[in-house]
């Protein structure tokens, strides 16, 4: 079957794109915008790809279109499918027809760690010797892509609360029918097509409806999650936190002990202390992260000592936190920060790690939650762990990253051109320097271009960390 997909360069999209590769099907694709890391491993998998959306992408016509969730009525592409008659359907709809049906899905929802938490749970399960497929909306680096079929029962999906498609308004995740649920965290995001946190509770409920009575929901100890469940939930339920300052311990699942730098940590289950953690991860948000999925792994049958042991051999998600190089001690980071919460625990948990090493932070708000200026208030706290915060100010967005200088309560400055933010960085930062580059998006490439800037002035050849 020749499929062709629009939006083919999202990360789910790209991922389906590599499934159906995998299951022998002719794949095209197109895009607005084609950036790695996705663009290359498509390039990789022989997918033919197509900037832009001329409708004579579809001569001749594909036996099916999958339209990503980006596209809307007016797109020239789409346009031309409603027009030619030619079948369509959506990414999400697509991979529960084709590739769960039949599977033990293991689902990770949640406002923050989505892709980190599932790609973890992916590699505790290949770890464990259970070669389980998996689609992820991002590229873990113990794998090395985004996607792959498994070769067993066992399926790990990266579930997002984001809409399916311009004709299906419910969430992509209602679609993947999970026995195994994890549910990280709730916040309100998403201001594109979500009123309230009300309106995004409300679709995570439809999510635990279609988990079974035999599976098992895998939930933060927190109060946003707590009144998703407290709607009804007709499945077993296994709760996960960090013990509190206080000393509280609370949830089936507790961490305690927790290194400082959060290298090292205890896990009880209900009471009991049933593994150690050692590994290289940053941030309490880690923490919990790791926790939900050694319930979750448990589930279907990994002891949580053997998943322990495969978190201490975690190599992380490619754009989150990922060192892209060093540069005579000045290391640069990329980072996939869509929220100010995202923003915090990353920058609070570097901070953690390095001490009093000079963190700068280069960030493009870029997710349409940010550019609404929903979260504008939350901005500048949320970027207390670093030094210094230049503030990239994108095209088109209606107000102005002033006031968030205006409230910042360490330095900071506003940039509106990607070279006034290289050049920043060259002049702001020395050998020792931590330069975290944050944004949901190409960014312009800016990481490539200050890693190259800082070869020049160093004459230092970049290493990847």
């Amino acid at each position: 079957m020749h499929i062709h997909i629009l939006g083919i360069c999202g990360t789910f999209m790209g991922s389906l794109a590599q499934l159906a590769v995998a299951e022998g099907h002719k794949v095209t694709g197109s895009d607005a915008n084609v950036y790695p890391p996705m663009s290359t491993q498509l390039e990789r998998a022989g997918i033919t790809l197509t900037e832009g959306y001329d409708p004579s992408q579809l001569e001749p016509a594909p036996d099916l279109v999958i339209i990503g969730n980006a596209l809307s009525r007016g797109n020239p592409a789409v346009e031309a499918v409603l027009e030619k008659g030619l079948p369509y359907t959506s990414g999400a709809q697509w991979l529960c027809d084709h590739f769960l049906g039949g599977r033990w899905v293991l689902a990770v929802s949640g406002t923050h760690g989505k892709t980190t938490t599932a790609s973890m749970l992916a590699w505790v399960l290949e770890y464990a010797g259970m070669d389980p497929g998996f689609l992820i909306g991002g590229v873990p680096s113990n794998f090395d892509v985004s996607a792959r079929l498994g070769g067993t029962p066992f399926f790990v999906v990266e579930a997002d609360e984001y809409d399916t498609a311009f004709f299906d308004k419910r969430s992509k995740f209602v679609h993947y029918r999970p026995r195994t649920l994890i549910i990280n965290n709730l916040e309100f995001d998403h201001a594109d097509i979500f009123d309230d946190l009300a309106a995004i509770q409300k679709q995570f409920h439809h999510l635990v409806r279609t988990v079974p009575a035999g599976g098992l929901v895998v939930a933060a100890q927190e109060d946003t999650v707590t009144q998703v469940l407290d709607q009804g939930c007709w499945s077993q339920v296994q709760r996960f936190d960090v013990e509190r300052e206080d000393g509280v311990r609370l949830g089936d699942w507790c961490a305690i002990n927790i290194a400082a730098d959060v290298s090292r940590f205890d896990v009880l289950l209900e009471g009991n202390v049933v593994a150690t953690v050692h590994w290289n991860q940053t941030g309490m948000h880690s923490v919990k992260n790791g926790l939900a999925v050694l319930a979750a792994a448990r589930h279907v049958g990994v002891e949580p000592a053997v998943a322990a042991e495969a978190l201490a051999k975690f190599a992380g998600v490619k754009r989150r936190m990922e060192c892209l190089g060093d540069i005579q001690g000045i290391r640069v980071y990329d980072d996939f920060a869509h929220h100010p919460t995202a923003i915090e625990t990353t920058l609070n948990g570097l901070r953690a790690k390095v001490g009093e090493d000079r963190v700068v932070a280069l960030i493009e708000p870029r997710s349409n939650t940010m550019r609404q200026g929903h979260h504008r208030d939350q901005l500048a706290r949320a970027c207390a762990g670093a030094d210094l915060v230049l503030w990239y100010q994108p095209e088109g967005m209606n107000w102005s990253l002033d006031e968030v200088v205006h409230h910042s309560t360490v330095p900071a400055k506003v940039l509106h051109s990607i070279e006034a933010a290289v050049e920043s960085v060259l002049e702001l930062t020395s050998p020792g320097s931590h330069v975290i580059v944050m944004s949901n998006g190409g960014f312009g490439g800016v990481h490539q271009r200050l890693l190259r800037a800082l070869e020049h002035k160093y004459g230092s050849q970049t290493t990847s960390g």
